[in-house]
């Protein structure tokens, strides 16, 4: 795994990340000899996946929910 100096990686930021993109090989940042942070290209998407769909299955319905929400008699909408 190549390693830069944080001052190298400040000057060249852009051209790192385009760098990690381009070969998905991860940098690692060092201060003084330290490692403080690694570089890695993301994960690759998984094919056909979407926003759409993503919470399928995690509701559940509770109790009636064709029902009114209270007696009609203390609807105010009603107006009697």
């Amino acid at each position: 795994m190549e390693t830069i100096p944080i001052s190298r990686f400040k000057a060249t930021c852009l051209a790192v990340l385009e760098r990690v993109r381009r070969t998905g090989e991860p940098i690692l940042i060092t201060r003084r000899g330290q490692a403080v942070a690694e570089v890695v290209p993301p994960h690759a998407p998984v094919a056909g996946s979407s926003w759409l769909g993503q919470m399928r299955g995690t509701g559940h319905i509770v109790g009636d929910v064709v029902a009114p929400a209270a007696p009609e008699g203390e609807w105010e909408a009603l107006g009697e």
